[in-house]
């Protein structure tokens, strides 16, 4: 799977948050979206609203491709219960993401990174597959080795990290929990994402 290696800071200055949440907040300087006309925007047709809302929940999630988002979807079309609720949960319980939100690295793409290079266990055994689907009572944890790693000891220890009520953290082991499967109002998105929205522009649309 490719990873993306394209303008960050641009797509973070598009929707107005720092989406990625890296350290040097990209909106500090140029608040504005990128453009020449950046600050003027027009309004959005039903279409344009579905493809940004679908855009930023991509962007949340690490810039996934649109594929992916309908595998996804698919997914939860088939499962039981609500498919919005079961559409996040598959995004939210992605390897690379609960490393993330887990605070055992800094950004998602620091995530992806660890997670891509053998760094992250899920039981005690390596895992290298971003997209693994983790369940509530797998441990996820960096390899020993792994703990000495300046990103990760400075996202470990920083003490304005928060861990999601879903989650169970272990700093001293590197390690934590996923307690139970997450629900749409515990997911602290950097921004609003009307996923209700996306899985009705999915539908329309594949």
């Amino acid at each position: 799977m490719a990873r993306y290696t394209g303008p960050k800071n641009r797509v973070a200055r598009r929707f107005g948050a720092n989406i990625f949440g890296r350290a040097r907040n990209p909106l500090l300087h140029k608040p504005n979206p990128p453009g020449v006309h950046g600050a003027k925007r027009k309004k959005k047709s039903d279409y344009g609203v579905q493809l940004e809302e679908q855009q930023k929940l991509k962007a949340v999630y690490g810039m996934l491709a649109h594929s992916q988002l309908v595998r996804y979807y698919k997914e939860a079309v088939r499962s039981k219960g609500n498919t919005p609720a079961q559409f996040i949960e598959r995004l939210e319980c992605r390897l690379d993401n609960i490393v993330y939100r887990l605070k055992l690295a800094p950004t998602i793409f620091a995530a992806q990174q660890l997670v891509s290079h053998g760094h992250v266990q899920v039981n005690g055994k390596k895992v290298d597959r971003r997209s693994f689907f983790v369940r509530p009572g797998m441990t996820i944890s960096l390899k020993s080795k792994s703990h000495q790693m300046p990103v990760v000891k400075h996202s470990v220890e920083s003490a304005a990290n928060s861990v999601p009520e879903y989650l169970q953290l272990d700093p001293a082991k590197f390690s934590g929990q996923l307690l139970t499967s997450p629900q749409l109002d515990q997911i602290p998105h950097p921004l609003p994402i009307n996923v209700p929205l996306i899985c009705e522009f999915l539908a329309h649309t594949n």
